[in-house]
């Protein structure tokens, strides 16, 4: 125990502010320096190599550079267990916190890949605010060209959203954002992938990252029992919340999907019937962002401060609010589309839907793809040689 403990100080000193500020003050910022710091003293310590990827990741490197500290911080998923676990932890003075210090280094990742970068440090700034502020504006906007066509308050007898607002303009409205929001999405995980190509991926690692992702295996703390949140209690309810938005997302873009088909092939338009497979999709699609969104935000308020970082809390609330009342308004959208509220609703849903859209690229949204290419980056890496002789398994 001495001889480690002797070896983690030394790790700790070669890491101090002024050998930092000399020698590497070029490569890295204040948040990479701490997070190289800490990963050094991890790399000599190793108590918590089975909680994680990021550690037996960790484990394959002797140094950490910009890109190392960029991968691994995406390869974090922030369940707070190495934290608790952690005998370094503050306030012990080599305070070491590897969720708090990820975070921030996540969230400098989000504005660094961005594109345009521009964006992301308007919204970084005061993320509620501006989700908030945009999509209301653009719902305004809406309701007043609703208000002067004479559309505000008229009930449709079909029900149909193109009574309100003809299809053409819809898609005309929506096309550019959304493609816009991929393109820009697209670019950001490029830069990152190619900050550290870890090689060319096999069907087996796609398969093993697929599978990661899918079923947020990290978020288990290590040990299958959860994430910590407000204490040292494990609770697997970040997990399910995650889910519940991440599937009722994907059920709400598949709904969108189905019904493109049924309208350009099939001829069949909108509304279609409760029971039919779009509407049944959106309906469950909705139900699970809203109640995912409502456990994430109750999380999020009650987050132990040093198990994240402080300065992204406005942000991860702008995203889950807009989610939210995306949810909110699209269900109360089907349920009333036959009466005299739906243009007002129809305004409200798509000023939030393009106000969702257009910060995606800059906001909470971004881990979800930077992750998932962390997480392949991983598993391309654990299929090959180690270079500094040591296991990971």
């Amino acid at each position: 125990m001495q001889a480690l403990e002797k070896l983690i100080q030394q790790a700790s000193d070669e890491w101090s502010p002024v050998a930092v500020t000399v020698a590497r003050a070029p490569l890295l910022s204040v948040p990479e320096d701490e997070a190289a710091r800490i990963l050094q003293i991890c790399n000599a310590c190793r108590y918590c190599e089975g909680f994680c990827a990021v550690f037996p990741a960790m484990t394959r490197r002797l140094e950490f550079g910009t890109a190392d500290v960029h991968y691994l911080a995406n390869l974090c998923h922030n369940c707070g267990a190495c934290l608790h676990a952690c005998q370094y932890a503050p306030p012990h003075e080599f305070a070491v916190n590897v969720p708090q210090t990820m975070a921030s280094v996540r969230g400098r990742t989000y504005r660094l890949y961005a594109w345009p970068r521009s964006f992301a440090s308007l919204y970084e700034r005061n993320g509620l605010a501006v989700a908030l502020a945009l999509a209301g504006g653009i719902a305004l906007f809406l309701i007043l060209a609703l208000a002067m066509s004479g559309n505000l308050w008229q009930a449709s007898a079909s029900g149909s959203f193109y009574d309100v607002l003809p299809h053409t303009l819809m898609v005309g409205i929506f096309a550019p954002v959304f493609l816009f929001a991929i393109c820009a999405l697209g670019i950001g995980v490029r830069r990152f992938w190619r900050e550290a190509v870890p090689g060319p991926a096999s069907g087996a690692a796609l398969a093993e990252a697929g599978n990661a992702v899918a079923t947020l295996r990290y978020l288990g703390g290590g040990h299958g029992e959860g994430c910590n949140n407000e204490d040292d209690r494990f609770s697997l309810a970040r997990r399910h919340c995650h889910h519940a938005t991440a599937y009722g997302f994907a059920l709400c873009f598949l709904s969108t999907c189905v019904a493109t088909l049924y309208h350009y092939v099939f001829r069949l338009e909108a509304p279609y019937a409760y029971t039919s497979l779009p509407t049944v999709l959106g309906t469950l699609g909705g139900i699970g962002i809203a109640v995912g969104t409502l456990g994430l935000g109750w999380l999020n308020l009650r987050r132990h401060p040093s198990q994240g970082d402080a300065a992204q809390k406005p942000m991860d609330l702008g995203f889950i609010a807009l989610l939210l009342i995306v949810a909110v308004s699209g269900l109360a959208l089907m349920v009333l589309r036959s009466s005299a509220a739906m243009p007002g609703l129809l305004a409200m849903h798509l000023g939030a839907v393009i106000a969702l859209f257009l910060t995606m690229p800059y906001g909470k949204f971004v881990h979800g793809p930077l992750r998932a290419a962390a997480l392949l980056k991983w598993a391309i890496e654990r299929r090959q040689p180690n270079r500094v002789g040591l296991t990971d398994d």
